[in-house]
């Protein structure tokens, strides 16, 4: 699998796990889990996506817990987790309200909470989970650079974040944000014209992608013109619905990273066909005139 370069020292492969679902599952065993680990790293699948609010707050638990019954399968890893959501569930359940914090006290108190969970020495990406419109830019570009120093993460980026949330922040930042995860699909479309994804192909920082199949919506209309424009470009390349979904996001010059989360371990299995295919222009604007609606102008 083809690998992206997000900073000297950070690589991802192109295609990212989500583990946003991983307590939805009937099996939350660590056997359970370290196959699906498995089953990502056999097609060169290394990065996997967390989040200390993933599962109430018990997901990262659930990674820890795999790791520590199958070690070895860290050093094949590259750990991406997200912080700065306080709702009420799980260990915030005393919280009056859901809100975002961005202090530096939470920030550290939750990498340090995420490494207990996960069982790890070192985030290799941190993301600031949503744009926080109290947050004091200073205080947290200067809390993010000292987690990066102290050696306890590896990289920083993003998550959710206009433009101008993104340079508010990088102003105040030695260290460079490598990225900037947010929704994007066929569906999901309005960032490839509003500017989010022109501003980070500018700066040559790769956008990470969640919910690239609409959160299943894609599939919910199979007489949509969306699914039947897809159907058409699968059946001509001997593919699937879903391997063309994320093609057509993986075609695009930006370096798109999509994360993909499934627990059905037949899906995680073939979670990288998406890399056999190649649209040609035609394709991809076929595709984008579906989700449209309308010709473009």
């Amino acid at each position: 699998m083809t690998r992206t370069q997000l900073t000297p020292a950070l690589t991802l492969s192109s295609i990212i796990y989500g583990m946003w679902r991983l307590g939805d599952d009937a099996d939350t065993s660590p056997a359970h889990i370290q196959v699906k680990i498995e089953a990502c790293l056999a097609q060169g699948i290394t990065s996997f996506d967390q989040a200390d609010i993933y599962g109430d707050y018990g997901a990262e638990a659930l990674l820890g817990a795999c790791l520590k019954q199958a070690p070895h399968l860290r050093d094949q890893m590259e750990i991406i987790t997200k912080c700065g959501i306080i709702a009420p569930v799980g260990r915030h359940a005393a919280a009056r309200v859901k809100y975002y914090d961005t202090s530096p006290e939470h920030i550290r108190e939750s990498v340090e909470h995420s490494l207990r969970l996960m069982g790890i020495e070192q985030i290799d990406l941190l993301l600031i989970h949503r744009p926080d419109p109290f947050m004091d830019h200073h205080a947290t570009g200067a809390a993010l650079d000292e987690m990066v120093k102290s050696g306890k993460v590896r990289a920083i980026g993003v998550s959710n974040f206009k433009p101008h949330d993104f340079t508010l922040l990088q102003s105040a930042m030695q260290t460079p944000l490598c990225t900037n995860q947010i929704e994007a699909s066929v569906l999901a479309h309005a960032p490839f014209t509003n500017g989010d994804i022109a501003f980070l192909q500018e700066r040559g920082i790769p956008p990470m992608a969640w919910s690239p199949l609409g959160g299943g919506a894609l599939f919910g209309d199979a007489g949509s013109a969306v699914y039947k424009a897809l159907e058409k470009t699968a059946h001509a390349l001997d593919s699937s619905v879903p391997a063309v979904a994320i093609a057509w996001l993986i075609e695009h010059p930006a370096g798109i990273l999509p994360v993909l989360g499934t627990n059905n371990i037949d899906r995680i299995k073939t979670l990288s066909s998406a890399l056999d295919l190649k649209l040609d222009r035609q394709t991809w604007f076929e595709i984008y005139t579906s989700a449209l609606g309308r010709d473009i102008a």
